[in-house]
This record gives C-alpha cells, sequence and structure tokens, in this order.
C-alpha cells in the first residue's frame, strides 16, 4: 500500500502541473492556435486547387490541339480540316452534355453501374469539397477536370473512321456513345459504389488510375468496330494514302506527351508525393516505348521512322495510364518498352492480316495499350507507391502481384472484359442506329472531293498554289 501511495504522488507531481498549465493558456493563444491550423490547411487547398486546374488544362491541350495535331497530320489534304473538326467539336459538345446530364450520371452515387441525377444541370456542385472524392478542392474543380476526361476519350475513336464518316453522323454517334458507354464506365471504375471501383467498395476492385479501362480500352474498341461497321477507306489498301503533314502529327504527339502529366499525375487529385510518382512513372513510360516502337520498326525495316518514334510514345502513356499511381519507374519502363512491341505487331502485321482500315490506328494504340496497361497494372502495383487503400478494418490491402496479390490480375481481367464487351456491344447498337436513321458514310462523290470541302465547304490548302 505504501509503494502505491508513493506512485501516486509521484505521478501527481510530474502530471498535476502540466494540465494547469495547459488550463491556463491564454485564450489569445489558443486563438493563434487554431488560426495556423486553419491557415495551413487554406494554403494545402489553395495549392492543390492550383495544381488541378493546371491539369484540367493540360487535359484539355490534348485534345485540341494536340490530338487534332496529331490526327489531322496523319490524313490526306483533302481530308485535314474535317479530322481536325471531330476533335475541336467534341470540346463543345461534351462539354454541354457533361453539365446537362454527364457529371451527375458518371459520380452521382446511383447504383453500381450508373448514377443518379442528384447533379443535373451541376446542381449543388459549387466550391465546396466532395469528401468522396477530392477533399481539398472545390467540387467544381473535380467536375471541370474529369469533363477533359470525357471530351478527349471519344475523340480519340475518330482516328478509326477519319475520312469516311458525315459530320452529322459523328455527332449523334458521340452523343449516344458517351451517354451509353463512357458514363457508365467512368460511374462503375470511379464513382462512388461503382462496380469496379477498387476504393470505394465495389464488386470487382479493378485498379485504373487515370483511365486504361474508361478511356483507352473503351474507346479503342469502339474504333475498331467502327473501322469494320463502315468499311475500308474508297481506294484502300491499293491506293497511295500517306500522311499529308508528319510535321503536324510530331508538334501534335509531343503536346499529348506534355499534356498526359495533367492527366496521369492529376489523377491523384492533390499536389502530392503521389503525383509525383504518377508525373515520374507516365514520363518514364512513354521514353521506353519510344526505344521499343524504333527498334522493333528498325528491325523490321531496316529504317526507324519519326512516325514511329511518336506513334510508340502514345502507345506507352497509353498503357502507363492505369499504372501510373501504382508503380515504380523501372516497371513504368517495362509497361511502355512492351506497349511499344505489342502495339507496332498490332499496327502493322495484325492490320494488315486481317485487313481491317483503322485509319489511324486507334485500335492498335488505344485498344491494345489500354489493354495491355490494365492487365499489368495488376502485376506491378505496389503498397510502396499507393497504400491508399484499405479493408473495411482499416488494415492496409496488398494492391498486385509484387505485394502478394496475384488475384489482382484477375480484377484486372474483370475490368478488361467489362470494357470490352460493354464498347462492342454499345458501338454496334449505336451505329446500326445513326446508319439507319441518318446515314453514316459520305457518297462516293464527297469522299472522293474530301470531306473538307464537301461537308465543311472549306479547305485546308489552296491547291491552286
Amino acid at each position: 500500500m505504501t509503494r502505491i501511495r508513493l506512485w501516486q504522488a509521484f505521478l501527481m507531481a510530474c502530471f498535476v502541473p502540466a494540465l494547469l498549465c495547459a488550463q491556463s493558456i491564454p485564450p489569445a493563444t489558443n486563438a493563434r492556435i487554431a488560426a495556423v491550423e486553419s491557415a495551413v490547411k487554406s494554403a494545402q487547398s489553395a495549392g492543390d486547387n492550383a495544381w488541378m486546374l493546371m491539369s484540367a488544362a493540360l487535359v484539355l491541350m490534348m485534345t485540341g490541339p494536340g490530338l487534332a495535331l496529331f490526327y489531322g497530320g496523319l490524313v490526306r489534304r483533302k481530308n485535314v480540316l474535317s479530322t481536325m473538326m471531330h476533335s475541336y467539336v467534341l470540346m463543345a459538345v461534351i462539354t454541354v452534355l457533361w453539365a446537362v446530364v454527364g457529371y451527375s450520371l458518371a459520380f452521382g452515387a446511383g447504383t453500381p453501374f450508373l448514377g443518379d441525377l442528384r447533379y443535373l444541370f451541376l446542381q449543388n456542385v459549387g466550391a465546396a469539397p466532395n469528401p468522396d472524392y477530392a477533399a481539398t478542392i472545390p467540387q467544381q474543380t473535380f467536375m471541370v477536370y474529369q469533363l477533359m476526361f470525357a471530351i478527349i476519350t471519344p475523340a480519340l475513336i475518330s482516328g478509326a473512321y477519319a475520312e469516311r464518316i458525315k459530320f452529322s453522323a459523328m455527332l449523334l454517334f458521340t452523343v449516344l456513345w458517351a451517354l451509353v458507354v463512357y458514363f457508365p464506365m467512368a460511374h462503375m471504375v470511379w464513382g462512388k459504389g461503382g462496380f469496379l471501383n477498387a476504393a470505394l467498395g465495389g464488386r470487382i476492385p479493378c485498379l485504373d488510375f487515370a483511365g486504361g479501362t474508361v478511356v483507352h480500352i473503351t474507346s479503342g474498341v469502339s474504333a475498331l468496330i467502327c473501322a469494320l461497321y463502315l468499311g475500308k477507306r474508297r481506294g484502300y489498301p491499293t491506293e497511295p494514302m500517306k500522311p499529308h503533314s508528319l510535321t503536324f502529327s510530331f508538334v501534335g504527339a509531343c503536346l499529348l506527351w506534355v499534356g498526359w502529366f495533367g492527366f496521369n499525375a492529376g489523377s491523384a487529385l492533390a499536389a502530392s508525393p503521389l503525383a509525383t510518382s504518377a508525373f515520374v512513372a507516365t514520363h518514364f513510360g512513354a521514353a521506353a516505348a519510344a526505344l521499343g516502337w524504333l527498334l522493333a520498326e528498325w528491325i523490321h525495316n531496316g529504317k526507324p521512322s519519326m512516325l514511329g518514334g511518336i506513334s510508340g510514345a502514345v502507345a506507352g502513356l497509353v498503357a502507363i495510364t492505369p499504372a501510373s499511381g501504382f508503380v515504380k519507374p523501372f516497371p513504368a519502363m517495362l509497361i511502355g518498352f512492351a506497349a511499344g512491341l505489342l502495339c507496332f505487331f498490332m499496327v502493322t502485321a495484325v492490320k494488315r492480316r486481317f485487313g481491317y482500315d483503322d485509319t489511324l490506328d486507334a485500335f492498335g494504340v488505344h485498344g491494345i495499350g489500354g489493354t495491355l496497361g490494365a492487365i499489368l497494372t495488376g502485376v506491378f502495383a505496389t503498397n510502396q507507391v499507393n497504400d491508399s487503400f484499405k479493408d473495411a478494418s482499416g488494415k492496409t490491402m496488398a494492391l498486385g502481384w509484387v505485394d502478394g496479390n496475384p488475384g489482382q490480375v484477375l480484377n484486372q481481367l474483370g475490368g478488361v472484359a467489362i470494357s470490352w464487351v460493354l464498347a462492342i456491344v454499345a458501338s454496334l447498337v449505336i451505329l446500326k442506329i445513326c446508319d439507319v436513321t441518318i446515314g453514316l458514310r459520305p457518297s462516293a462523290e464527297h469522299e472522293r472531293e474530301g470531306l473538307d470541302i464537301s461537308m465543311h465547304g472549306e479547305e485546308g490548302y489552296n491547291f491552286e498554289t
């Protein structure tokens, strides 16, 4: 008993003065501490918001001028304006559709497959953050950032049907495709309660940091369906159909590479170490893919081409997109190098073997590159890069094969399968609707004349000078 009392006395002597001092802190000091904490939070929010606004601008730059120049340079002169118009007009059309209903269908709570209408006409989307997605930036910033993804995704498909689709048919197809394919897929992978959402309780937790399934597989596979349904360009493959300006395409590809940092690093949704990791992985993956494609081309054709170099870089950027927030730099290089080799094989040997006319190789680069990247994400993902995934008890879950979760590869295959099936079935139905209602292809005369004149009454070049 004596020992217990001595311990009690000792503890009282140690802690009572500290408690008295804590209670005696002046109110002014407490107010200053609270002000400092508030300033720190405000500074974090301001920094994150600035980064996300810049990232949104970078992603928009990928569509126009990046994709517009990249695709526009690869077609014949008589179709350059019509091809660039595809990318440009979607910046306007998808923006309006997103504001009316798209954002709500993609990021409203809803069902595992589609969001509800709580954000219809962007109601309740303002300066307050939505903690389900990004707790340090205004929901309006998150909304406009995600809009840029919705703009570029259907624009990628235009690479398959360039030079042989009516402008009105392109508009109708895109609107229906966004409603039936993109918005549901974005909700399934990124939306709260989405069927494939690994971070927010999905049934099949598929890792997709920045859009391998949502953006590249859906657009690439849909591009193949468009190419097959529309048929070959008149004169393909007997007539020469060389790119009219590889200079345009080179500039566009460089803009895509730079803009992709907003695409991938911006998907961290904060100016954080995760954004840095995704930035590094993106750059290394693109560089390795460019070298992989050039090496394959050099061996196959005897010469490395500039077109091959920029195509390889884009293939690497596509493949690293789903993995960018989950892998270290060297695995990112492996993913990129593999994409360079595989996509080169697809757009040369496989395309030639089956004879389909994917005008600008949207399927070979985006469909195949996105599929490869999504699967390899399950192999190389590691908690050492991204430890934000936790089970119901709060314990960090293993992300991929590297951390002892080989089952993640099966989850990735599930996400890939759903993306492929949705893109194939929906694209076929939508194309049939467009074909029956307004028709898809211009007349033979209009195609020979060129879509710049026949669809828009303009020409990019004055052939008389």
